[in-house]
């Protein structure tokens, strides 16, 4: 189950420590009849998209070099944990995708500086790389556990060697074209595609566990 984050300013584990708080007032009977039910739910999404749930190295379009290994899941990881935020984001006319200047074909998002709220993270990424900005709350779907074995992090702020990827959905709005900032990878084009040709657009640069991501999203009725 997906619960919303409310504000785009409150944070995700806030909102799901209150749901906690509300469950142990249930009945231990509800309590246990709710876990069956959500683990039926991710079986049933773990045997439909078994590449985005199996535990593999990370390659992404001949760019990544497969010495992360990466594993997807639908619980909410810790939010001191979690390095990156990607947003797909819903606009009129289906999901916003981007390509850099080097033909690298993504959902907006990036890594989290240090200090940073999620949903903030979520704000910033998708205004530098997509020109946009959120509108009403955010939902997570889920987030890729990250095991890297390099001696140390990307940036000296971020977990290691565990982090997690995080993806979240919601509505946004165009407010121009992308900021680009210096130290990002220059983006040269965002569109906004109806779902299966969104999937298709990313597919064509990688057909892997991220663009699963979206399929996942689709097929829960996300977008």
């Amino acid at each position: 189950m997906q619960f919303s984050a409310g504000s785009c300013g409150q944070s995700f584990w806030a909102y799901s420590a209150a749901i906690e708080a509300v469950s142990r007032t249930r009945p231990a009977r509800a309590i246990s009849q709710a876990r069956i039910g959500k683990d039926v739910a991710v079986n049933r999404w773990q045997e439909r998209f078994p590449q985005l749930f199996a535990r593999s190295a990370f390659e992404w379009g001949g760019v990544a070099s497969g010495d992360l290994e990466i594993q997807f899941s639908l619980a909410l990881p810790p939010d001191e944990l979690v390095s990156n935020v990607k947003v797909i984001g819903r606009a009129a006319g289906g999901v916003v995708v981007c390509q850099s200047d080097q033909g690298w074909r993504f959902l907006p998002g990036g890594t989290r500086e240090a200090g940073e709220a999620v949903t903030e993270t979520a704000r910033r990424e998708l205004l530098e790389e997509a020109g946009a900005s959120i509108v009403g709350g955010l939902h997570w779907i889920g987030a890729f556990e990250v095991n890297n074995p390099r001696s140390r992090p990307y940036r000296p702020h971020l977990p290691h060697p565990v982090s997690y990827w995080l993806y979240v959905v919601g509505d946004v709005t165009f407010e121009g074209g992308p900021t680009n900032p210096a130290d990002g990878e220059p983006v040269i084009e965002v569109l906004t595609l109806p779902p299966p040709e969104a999937v298709n657009y990313l597919a064509a640069f990688d057909n892997g566990q991220l663009t699963d991501v979206l399929r996942l999203a689709i097929a829960m009725g996300h977008v």
